[in-house]
């Protein structure tokens, strides 16, 4: 059987000495970083990157107004992502035009008038991501 000890085991009595802290300095609040804020930095704000996209968002069987009707009741953060979509296809194909040859072309279809105007119905987005996935076939191949 095991024996009890009876002695008690003593705190530590020397208490070590307490480090002042430097006081941290305020921190400056964030910048907001949601798709309002970003929609005001960059564009100035909503009415502003509304006028913006619908003329590039314009296509076949849409006019204008409608679209910036339809844009207006947007999310930012559709707004935002139809941005990014136009300014890729602005800066790699130049146009809504040249990108909708450029598909045509690549999957071997440039000389079908219906399927180009197939293609002309199609939302700038929708082009875009199929020329994607037709560069990166052409690459493979």
């Amino acid at each position: 059987m095991a024996q009890k000890t009876t002695t008690k085991t003593t705190a530590k009595t020397a208490k070590t000495a307490k480090v002042a802290k430097a006081a941290k300095p305020a921190k400056a609040p964030k910048p907001a970083t949601g798709p309002l804020a970003k929609v005001k930095a960059l564009y100035g704000g909503k009415d502003k990157l509304v006028d913006k996209l619908a003329g590039a968002l314009v296509h076949d069987g849409a006019d204008e107004g409608s679209i910036k009707d339809r844009l207006a009741k947007a999310s930012n953060a559709q707004l935002l992502r139809l941005a990014n979509v136009s300014e890729a296809v602005k800066k790699a194909y130049g146009s809504r035009d040249k990108l909708i040859d450029a598909l045509a072309k690549a999957l071997g279809k440039a000389k079908d008038k219906d399927y180009l105007a197939k293609l002309g119905g199609f939302p700038l987005p929708r082009l875009l991501d199929l020329a994607k996935s037709a560069e990166r076939r052409a690459k493979k191949a």
